[in-house]
């Protein structure tokens, strides 16, 4: 019984603590490079200030824009798409 408690409660916390990890939408045009590395998973410092400087450059209007910014391929956009915005929501 204790066991099973246990193992209900280790499996309650990783669920819960995934949750933290999960991205969160952000304007890839407006915003700076540490809120683009902290909003979108997978994505690092370096990445960030890329896509942060291509983006203020050359105005994203969708995800492709982004192949063009060095280290995005299509594993990553594909990972970061959903959680990546090009205007401000309403």
């Amino acid at each position: 019984m204790i066991k099973n408690l246990t193992s209900a409660f280790v499996l309650t916390f990783l669920s819960l603590a995934s949750f933290a990890t999960f991205a969160s939408p952000v304007n890839v045009n407006k915003a700076s490079p540490e809120e683009i590395s902290s909003a979108l998973s997978g994505i690092g410092p370096s990445k960030a200030k890329a896509i942060s400087e291509y983006c203020k450059k050359s105005k994203c209007t969708k995800p492709e824009d982004l192949l063009t910014v060095k280290g995005i391929g299509e594993k990553t956009l594909a990972k970061i798409s959903a959680d990546v915005r090009f205007k401000d929501s309403k």
